[in-house]
């Protein structure tokens, strides 16, 4: 980023004073014309008396206008100032972003190949892990250290989008033990149904034990609604088989992610 009269580092970011009248402009600008100064104090973690003066000072520049006691106003040149100032700072967080994270960042993806440090890579998603490989992709890195077929590589300067897909949850609801447990399961359509899954996980033991009825061991137990949210996020179908009781629940936790879902009502008549 060149030096300039723009840099932040040379403006904005040069002194506590400048970052303080900065702020302090945008508090007026939110709150005017009623203005206390004792919130902006407490905000800005200084005295009232260092906001009554920085006040003054900003009075007598012209950027800010008084009109009573208590009430101030932000002129034209104060927030052609203060707009001034927001856009350095827009311009050196994307400078921090796009130029600086980004060389600094490293990606941790599985090697799809032999790969030599300064290989430059196509990065991918794959059974819901990061794989690095020598054809290209959408998304391109540079690879940071030699790293054999399989074995862990770090990835950096990573540009482009990594194509992604969420996968799919299917929701299989069972009864508890005191309304006939897992002997009321549909299995023959729970056999169907965990066939083609990714990953099959079970919450409460009467879902385990239907599951182990029709064939099949749960991937997940412990942690098991976590970690079916975690697997779909990474683009696995699941099939998560569950109790009632909890069914109503974990369907709110899923609303919240705004992860989209299925359900099958597994209890038999």
């Amino acid at each position: 980023m060149t030096p300039d009269a723009k840099d932040p580092l040379y403006s904005i970011l040069r002194s506590k004073r400048e970052v303080s009248r900065l702020q302090i402009l945008v508090e007026i600008a939110e709150h005017q014309p009623a203005v206390r100064q004792q919130e902006i104090a407490a905000k800005l973690g200084v005295t009232p008396q260092a906001i009554s003066e920085y006040i003054r000072e900003l009075t007598d520049e012209g950027m800010v206008s008084a009109s009573g006691r208590g009430n101030y106003e932000v002129t034209k040149a104060g927030i052609e100032w203060v707009l001034a100032n927001a856009e350095s700072l827009e311009a050196y967080a994307r400078h921090i972003r796009r130029d600086i994270i980004q060389q600094v960042s490293i990606w941790t993806a599985i090697a799809a190949d032999n790969l030599k440090a300064g290989d430059e890579v196509g990065v991918f998603m794959k059974g819901g892990f990061l794989y690095a490989a020598k054809k290209p992709q959408p998304a391109m890195g540079s690879v940071v250290a030699d790293a054999k077929k399989d074995e862990d590589v770090g990835v950096a300067r990573l540009n482009g989008i990594i194509e992604h897909h969420e996968g799919s949850i299917t929701i299989c609801k069972v009864p508890r033990v005191q309304h006939g447990g897992s002997r009321r399961v549909q299995l023959d359509r729970l056999r169907d149904l965990v066939k083609p899954a990714g990953l099959v996980a079970a919450v409460g033991l009467e879902a385990s034990i239907a599951l182990k009825a029709a064939g099949h061991k749960p991937d997940l137990f412990f942690g098991a609604r976590e970690g079916v949210i975690e697997a779909a996020f990474h683009g696995i179908d699941c099939v998560i088989v569950i109790v009632d009781e909890e069914f109503t629940d974990f369907l709110k936790r899923l609303e919240s992610v705004g992860l989209s879902y299925a359900i099958v009502d597994l209890i038999s008549p």
